[in-house]
């Protein structure tokens, strides 16, 4: 697996790629990708890095593993392809959205307006079988999504960081909550958000207003 990753994330994560544990990942990547329908193509696994370099990095939305169905992931989690119909989980975001910043609902569910500005879209895995959830689960990447996440924790500041779910949450526990804007809530997904703890947290106005305070660039939602 050819690393074409952003200039600025490559020099900060070179160590993680020298890790045997990469070396590994890599081999299984290959031959899962030699072998069956995966998830996102695979030039664009690195797609977070490179739509949001680390020196433009404001916000950090974390997921777990990229959509399982055709046509949906491109490398930003949450995020599916222009055209293609949104998950349960999308919109129910745009949904807070809308409520918490009262703008309409968009037509596409790509979120590489967002990267573009500076958010890093991060899923915790960055691979999938086709129609298998989780399956690339415990092979090596979330060793490598942690170190992004120390990564950005150490050496950069005041940034926000989105952890939605247990699971988000967990992965976030390397977060210095001193230095950085931590923003809990549920996971958007219909399962959770219907039972209270998505609508209404105001996140993305809470975000906007932190970046200001900072001085630093609101993000578009």
């Amino acid at each position: 697996m050819d690393v074409k990753i952003e200039e600025s994330w490559k020099k900060r994560l070179a160590a993680e790629f020298e890790k045997p544990y990469f070396a590994t990942v890599t081999d299984f990547v290959k031959s899962e990708y030699a072998t069956k329908q995966i998830f996102p193509p695979a030039k664009q696994i690195f797609n977070a890095f490179n739509y949001c370099s680390f020196d433009d990095c404001e916000v950090v939305i974390l997921g777990q593993d990229p959509y399982h169905g055709l046509g949906q992931a491109n490398g930003l989690c949450f995020s599916v392809n222009d055209g293609v119909r949104m998950p349960p989980s999308l919109l129910n975001i745009f949904k807070e959205i809308k409520d918490d910043l009262g703008k309409p609902i968009p037509p596409t569910g790509n979120l590489e307006r967002w990267a573009s500005q500076g958010v890093l879209l991060l899923n915790s895995t960055l691979t999938v079988e086709a129609a298998k959830a989780g399956s690339h689960q415990g092979k090596g990447w979330e060793q490598f999504t942690d170190a992004v996440i120390k990564c950005v924790s150490d050496e950069k500041k005041n940034v926000v960081f989105m952890l939605w779910g247990k699971y988000a949450q967990d992965k976030g526990k390397v977060i210095d909550e001193s230095k950085h804007y931590v923003l809990k809530a549920k996971h958007p997904s219909p399962m959770a958000a219907n039972y209270g703890g998505w609508f209404g947290t105001k996140h993305f106005s809470k975000a906007n207003a932190y970046l200001e305070e900072n001085g630093l660039k609101t993000i578009n939602w």
